[in-house]
């Protein structure tokens, strides 16, 4: 018989050689190529699958783009209106989803209710991590019941296909990518070689057969997708699920998507039936406060294509040490310290002896570089101790000489302050070009320089 054949993985990309070596020529890890066993001699690959036995292989040939008929897929729509939205308006047959997030963060729970809530498409969830009767608790904790929802606890590859081909699914749901095992390649499961053979083999299956597969995957601690990064080629779209375990709200963030926009996001709150699409989430985000606190202030920020309005929190106190702390939730340090510079640079203000500590409310991370004005005004609001009106928000980048620069998306986020019903919004003079505030029931004020809004509301 002949030798069984064997190469080199590396862990983080995927790259294969012949040979070990210390440093991947590829990514430039080290110490990251694993031996696997690619495949054995007395096993071999058919030559056609049985649903492409069903379909017939058409001869493949080269064709003019002219001579291309295209055609508009109709989007298959989800009974979750957060997941069609981060999809661009529900699956499209034949796609292949892949759903990526921490430990415990839900998951298996929102596709699981997905799949309870379609009652009118055959589901198959297969599951290679829990079994029925665990999937079933689950369920009953849901509270909705299905008739044309159907589970499967295997992690083999050719019993998964024997099945579908049975039971003829409109929709597939697979938990977990890392949990499959194909017979073609003899290493472990969860590794390289093991999760991109099956994931090759789901994407044949679902192009070939136009039934759309959603494929749950786990991630690395340091937050990006286990498994080599050809998982995300090869599949059309990649979701991330995150948020904090200490908080009930969850996002689902497009990372990849061939079919719509990778600017959007989903918003959930975790309860104990399951996760709830949270479809305006402005009113979560903003704490209802008796009476007027120094150092919080609303920002008008947005998350993908949606204008979100978001509480910063700050709070300054004098240093009791030699070196003052500066520390934050939710946004970069390094931003924080340069707009701290900033103010005692352009407003003279003497940061340099005080303790800076800084929260976005609801445990949010914001990469959004408007939000920079409603965070000096919590500054110079706890700084001189004095509470901001409770019914205005902010909007502004600042620059480095004090000025306070054009953001984009400028009318969604009056549109949204203005359905909050707030009575005033600060924008950067730059942006109040074309718009006329006659549209507009709420008061728009602008501001050109960081002492203009420090006069303006101290």
């Amino acid at each position: 018989m002949a030798k069984t054949k064997t190469s080199f993985f590396c862990q983080q990309c995927g790259f294969e050689t012949p040979k070990w070596t210390g440093k991947c020529s590829s990514c430039g890890a080290w110490n990251t190529l694993v031996e696997e066993v690619v495949q054995r001699a007395d096993k071999g690959r058919p030559e056609s699958s049985p649903w492409e036995e069903e379909q017939g292989r058409e001869h493949k040939k080269a064709q003019r783009l002219n001579d291309v008929q295209a055609t508009n897929e109709s989007r298959i729509t989800a009974p979750d209106s957060e997941l069609n939205r981060v999809l661009g308006g529900g699956l499209v047959p034949g796609s292949v989803v892949l759903v990526a997030g921490d430990p415990g963060i839900g998951k298996s729970t929102l596709f699981l209710q997905c799949a309870l809530q379609w009652k009118q498409v055959t589901t198959l969830y297969v599951s290679g991590e829990e079994s029925m009767a665990q999937i079933k608790m689950r369920a009953e904790r849901i509270g909705v019941k299905n008739e044309k929802l159907y589970l499967l606890t295997a992690t083999d590859t050719t019993t998964i296909f024997q099945e579908i081909k049975k039971l003829r699914p409109d929709f597939v749901i697979i938990d977990s990518i890392q949990t499959l095992e194909s017979p073609y390649v003899e290493s472990a499961a969860g590794s390289v070689s093991q999760v991109r053979e099956c994931a090759a083999e789901l994407q044949r299956f679902a192009k070939a057969s136009g039934i759309p597969v959603c494929i749950i995957g786990h991630i690395t601690k340091d937050g990006s997708i286990a498994g080599p990064k050809v998982l995300e080629h090869m599949v059309d779209t990649v979701l991330q699920f995150e948020g904090d375990r200490h908080y009930a709200y969850r996002i689902l963030r497009t990372i990849k998507n061939r079919f719509g926009s990778t600017s959007e996001l989903g918003i959930y709150e975790m309860i104990a039936t399951g996760m709830r699409p949270v479809t305006n989430p402005s009113e979560i985000l903003l704490s209802q406060h008796d009476e007027p606190l120094s150092g919080v202030s609303i920002a008008a920020t947005m998350e993908g294509m949606r204008p979100l309005m978001i509480e910063v929190q700050a709070l300054v106190t004098h240093a009791v040490y030699g070196t003052p702390q500066r520390t934050v939730s939710g946004l970069d340090l390094r931003r924080l310290q340069l707009l701290l510079a900033v103010l005692e640079k352009r407003g003279g203000f003497l940061f340099g002896q005080k303790d800076v500590f800084v929260n976005i409310a609801g445990g949010l991370k914001i990469e959004d570089p408007s939000i920079e004005l409603a965070l000096i005004c919590s500054l110079l609001s706890s700084y001189e101790d004095v509470a901001l009106p409770s019914n205005i928000c902010l909007v502004g980048e600042i620059g480095l000489s004090g000025e306070i620069r054009a953001v984009n998306r400028i009318d969604q986020r009056i549109a949204e302050a203005e359905k909050l019903g707030l009575d005033a919004i600060f924008i950067p003079k730059a942006n109040f070009k074309g718009l006329d505030q006659k549209n507009y029931k709420i008061q728009i004020r602008t501001v050109n320089k960081v002492e203009e809004i420090y006069k303006a509301l101290f």
